[in-house]
């Protein structure tokens, strides 16, 4: 039987009822699953399994919608071939469907099953735009205030998409003569609108060649604007974990260097009988750690800092790592990275001393 906190079964008896349901953030429903913070396959298939007993469903889907995004909660109903209806076209569509079509990389766009463009914070912030009556000096104020190179036009909020004014719309337009003061008049009527359940690296050409992409929820509604910049940030998160904790393991390898074939092997675990060390690659993370904690290979690796110190960092390493190498889609907290950046600190202290050769 599932999981089934009781906050869920306090919603499904007000959505039976038909009750209003006050909708809440992914975060927020995390953490009513053992007060987790990250969505790890463990996690959703938890919340999967929970929904499903309910008969449940979010809106949109927790586990590719940005994690402080709103979902809201409602009965699964089942919908027959001859139910679906036709979906709304806008005048972007095409651009969203040949998005990337006439690419070589295909790498940039395979369809990720993962990791959506809604899960970007960029793509859940409320926008900032002007209408296209809007004299020029508005826009240009407002990219100036908050550093945007484009900003969308739209008659209303959230909706009626007309365009988008950049500095490049801008300067074009004045090179060629024209001295209008109106946005509408100075605007890229052709702008870039995907949805935001578009794969990111499906994206990525086209905020590449663009620079940006407008974001469209499942409402129909312009819910964010990713740039490059936004791409930047967004790839540093993901991969500087990863550099981190290569950096970790080269210096540790080099530590462990002055031990011999029988001193590394005591690093291993005594059930594990079948494996062999043969030199430092052949060892673990915690198998790292174990050989620190030994006292005598300690002596030998001869290290001028406190062990114990330097053991519970190295654990705290270890922890990140695991979480890491199960590549937890929504990444690590600040803290954790920056535990990773404090300790290629020390061992680059450590190897700038002249302690490890």
């Amino acid at each position: 039987m599932a999981h089934i906190p009781s906050k869920l079964l306090e919603i499904k008896k007000k959505v039976d009822a038909g009750e209003s349901v006050e909708d809440v953030t992914v975060r927020t429903l995390l953490g009513w699953f053992w007060g987790s913070q990250r969505r790890g396959w463990f996690v959703v298939k938890s919340i999967r399994d929970a929904l499903y007993e309910l008969h449940l469903e979010t809106i949109p889907d927790f586990s590719s919608a940005y994690i402080d995004s709103l979902i809201r909660f409602q009965n699964v109903h089942s919908i027959t071939s001859n139910q679906v209806s036709e979906p709304i076209k806008m005048e972007s569509d095409i651009l969203r469907e040949d998005l990337g079509a006439n690419k070589n990389d295909e790498m940039l766009n395979f369809d990720d099953p993962t990791y959506r463009v809604s899960r970007l914070e960029a793509a859940n912030k409320k926008l900032i735009a002007v209408k296209p009556d809007s004299d020029l000096s508005e826009a240009i104020t407002l990219m100036m205030t908050f550093d945007f190179s484009q900003l969308p036009v739209m008659q209303t909020e959230k909706r009626d998409l007309k365009g988008v004014i950049s500095w490049r719309s801008i300067g074009q337009k004045l090179a060629v003569g024209l001295h209008s003061r109106k946005v509408r008049d100075l605007m890229e009527p052709n702008y870039q609108l995907i949805n935001s359940d578009t794969s990111l690296f499906k994206a990525i050409p086209s905020i590449i060649e663009h620079d940006y992409v407008l974001v469209r929820n499942s409402s129909n509604e312009i819910c964010g604007i990713v740039t490059a910049s936004d791409l930047s940030a967004q790839f540093k998160q993901l991969t500087e974990p990863f550099l981190l904790v290569a950096e970790i393991e080269n210096h540790l390898r080099l530590l462990l260097t002055k031990l011999d074939k029988d001193e590394l092997a005591k690093g291993k675990d005594d059930k594990d009988e079948e494996r062999t060390i043969s030199d430092v690659s052949d060892l673990t993370f915690g198998e790292y750690l174990r050989l620190c904690q030994n006292t005598l290979i300690w002596e030998k690796i001869g290290l001028p800092i406190d062990r114990v110190n330097f053991c519970a960092q190295l654990e705290k390493i270890r922890t990140i790592r695991n979480t890491i190498m199960h590549f937890d889609p929504d990444g690590l907290a600040e803290t954790e990275t920056e535990d990773l950046r404090s300790f290629v600190r020390l061992l680059q202290t450590i190897r700038n001393l002249g302690v490890v050769h």
